[in-house]
């Protein structure tokens, strides 16, 4: 009886899929490309330049809602033809993170950088009067601010900072290296100063200060700052529900290869479109405990003894009888991020897609 060798594996294994993202050039709507010719293989842990990490993501799910029909013919009207009609996907995942980008990209409209105020400032729901910006100085760097031996005082350990140019009355897309809001009337911004800050994605953190400077925990996003930039301390993130502008960004979804090989989804260009799936933001328990009911001692030891057989909850049955009524299992705040797919067209032949997948077969797994 003769045998077969053993076929090498040709099924991709993952536990989890990361994200990546990168800025679309509003003006001309040119994505930044993946060629996975050039990157295919590249470490998770280090993108090629511009691709920026967010980190893994749960509950990925792609829907392709391009319907197809056919064209048929003769006297049995049989199918002669077939057809796609008007073509549209949608991506769906949840973020495990939050940072300024996913707060972004799962909101889809502005997101604005809360900017500190002082005591007397105006009051608003996006950040009210800020305290006045402070020059980036010439011979900064996108990871280095200089800002001279008496301004580098209004800055302390950790704090998180804008840099961008003041606003101008300009008309159009702010925002320096990533567009961050589209203003088409000036006076809708109040022909704040500080408007530009208020939106930009060109934000870091404080890690070291000299004296006459701050360095940053990570570089700038847009580079060293342009000439006639400023900073500001930033107090916290906002997005908001509403707004006319909708962020669009490219997208690339690695499966991690646990074993076979690694699979990957480019979106040349995604809009977030949070109308379409659930909100924007959910509680996630982590564990199924749930606090015990009021009703006196005996019955709030019962719970917590109850509670304490079943897996993975033993530490509740040692709660204090006085703050098992409180207690409860930690939380994670999640972000929930819809997008609807735009059209790219591919410089090889012309043709108009959405999505890209990718196959990087294992060493020496079988070609088909």
């Amino acid at each position: 009886m003769s045998t077969s060798p053993l076929r090498p594996a040709m099924v991709p294994v993952t536990r989890q899929i990361r994200a990546f993202f990168a800025p679309v050039n509003r003006t001309t709507e040119t994505p930044t490309i993946f060629d996975p010719a050039a990157s295919g293989v590249f470490a998770l842990d280090s993108p090629p330049a511009p691709w920026l990490d967010l980190g893994w993501i749960e509950g990925f799910e792609r829907f392709y809602d391009t319907p197809t029909d056919v064209v048929r013919s003769g006297t049995s009207t049989f199918p002669a033809v077939q057809f796609r009609g008007p073509i549209e996907a949608r991506v769906e995942f949840d973020f495990r993170e939050w940072g300024k980008l996913q707060m972004a990209l799962a909101g889809g409209s502005e997101h604005m950088n809360v900017l500190a105020t002082s005591s007397s400032a105006t009051p608003a729901p996006s950040g009210g009067t800020p305290i006045p910006a402070v020059a980036v100085l010439p011979g900064s760097t996108a990871s280095q601010l200089v800002f001279g031996a008496g301004a580098v005082g209004g800055f302390a350990f950790g704090n998180l900072i804008a840099v961008d140019l003041d606003y101008q009355q300009q008309v159009g897309y702010v925002g320096s290296g990533i567009s961050a809001a589209y203003v088409s009337n000036p006076a809708a911004v109040n022909n704040d100063a500080n408007y530009v800050r208020r939106v930009t994605f060109n934000v870091g953190r404080v890690a070291e200060i000299t004296a006459t400077s701050v360095i940053l925990a990570q570089p700038l996003l847009a580079g060293a700052p342009t000439a006639g930039a400023s900073a500001q301390v930033v107090a916290a993130f906002v997005d908001r529900e509403g707004g006319s502008f909708f962020q669009e960004w490219s997208a690339l979804f690695v499966a991690e290869p646990e074993s076979g090989g690694r699979v990957c989804f480019y979106y040349p260009r995604l809009s977030p479109n949070p109308g379409v799936g659930r909100g924007g933001a959910s509680l996630k328990s982590a564990a199924g405990w749930k606090p015990p009911k009021s009703g006196g001692a005996a019955n709030t030891n019962a719970t917590a003894n109850t509670q304490g057989s079943s897996a993975g909850s033993s530490s509740q049955k040692f709660l204090r009888e006085e703050f098992a009524e409180i207690a409860g299992p930690l939380m994670s705040v999640g972000l929930h991020a819809s997008f609807i797919a735009l059209p790219f067209t591919d410089t090889n032949d012309g043709q108009t897609v959405l999505c890209y997948r990718s196959y990087f077969p294992a060493a020496m797994a079988a070609v088909y």
